[in-house]
Formats: C-alpha cells, sequence, structure tokens
C-alpha cells in the first residue's frame, strides 16, 4: 500500500497503531556477517509517527554489533496470548527498516530519551552506561496481520504520515 490509506485500509492501520502503542517488548531480527540470522527480544519505544521506533542497545549484545555493521532489521510485535483460543487469532505486525544510532549530543536523542523514559521509567539507570546506544529504527514497510486471513501491507509513506501521541 502507497501513501495515504484507503478507507477500508483505515482499520487495519488503526489496530496497528493500537499494538505499536500497547506493547512494549517485541522480537528484532538481524543478521550476522557471515548472514548467520539472529532474534533478540528488545524493549523500544515508538518515535512521533509510525514511520520509527527507538531502540535502547548494549553493545555488548551481539545484535547491536550486526546493526553496527549492517542496519537492516525487522521487528516483530504481537498481541500477548493468554493460553486460550487460536493464537493464529492474534494481531501482530513484522516491522522492516533501517537502524541508525542517534548522536548523544544532538536534540532527537534528547527527545527521544525523554520518551523511552516516560514509557519504560526502569531503563533511565541504563542511559548512564556508556556502552549503550540509542537506534532509531527507520521503517520502510509494515506487514500486519490482524488474526487470520487479514493482513495488510503498509509503506513508509503511510506510516509517516500517522501520528503516534
Amino acid at each position: 500500500m502507497n501513501g495515504t490509506p484507503r478507507t477500508d485500509d483505515n482499520s487495519m492501520l488503526n489496530r496497528l497503531l493500537r499494538l505499536l502503542r500497547q506493547r512494549r517488548w517485541a522480537a528484532l531480527a538481524t543478521s550476522a556477517a557471515d548472514g548467520s540470522p539472529m532474534a533478540s527480544m528488545v524493549a523500544y519505544v515508538p518515535g512521533d509517527n509510525a514511520g520509527c521506533l527507538y531502540l535502547h542497545l548494549s553493545q555488548l549484545a551481539a545484535h547491536t554489533g550486526n546493526l553496527l555493521a549492517n542496519g537492516k532489521a525487522a521487528l516483530v510485535i504481537g498481541e500477548e496470548d493468554n493460553g486460550s483460543g487460536d493464537p493464529q487469532e492474534l494481531a501482530r505486525v513484522t516491522l522492516q527498516g533501517q537502524a541508525v544510532v542517534v548522536a548523544r549530543d544532538s536534540e532527537e536523542y534528547r527527545q527521544a530519551r525523554e520518551r523511552y523514559l516516560e514509557r519504560l521509567p526502569a531503563s533511565a539507570r541504563l542511559f548512564d552506561f556508556s556502552d549503550f546506544l540509542l537506534f532509531r529504527l527507520d521503517i520502510d514497510s509494515a506487514r500486519f496481520v490482524g488474526g487470520f486471513a487479514q493482513a495488510r501491507s503498509f509503506d513508509r509513506d503511510a506510516l509517516c504520515n500517522v501520528l503516534m501521541r
């Protein structure tokens, strides 16, 4: 889907946005220099619009090294499974994009840090550790599945046109 969502896609986009706002924990997929895949669980914070997310990651983690070497990444966020019903009915989204380090002395870093601490206050101490980097994941595409046989793809333009607050 390109640009502005069609009317029939608005409900899917709204559900995707709700999922991004409600969750804080996601699976991050990266690839090592030899091409081997890696998946890790990470905390995230949405940016001002749905076109980016922020990740605060330790350089001691292999996934951070992968992002520094090759910023391509995917993030999978899903509804919580309460153990009843068909898990294929749970909403989930796969976001694909490019991760870039946000400079510590930038206004973007200050604002993203504030946003991060608002949503994840227990992570305040991690911002004092020198090995942690703040990444902005610029989302190129999103594949949202709202349940069995309910799926839509959204491009960067559609996501960037939607404010997260």
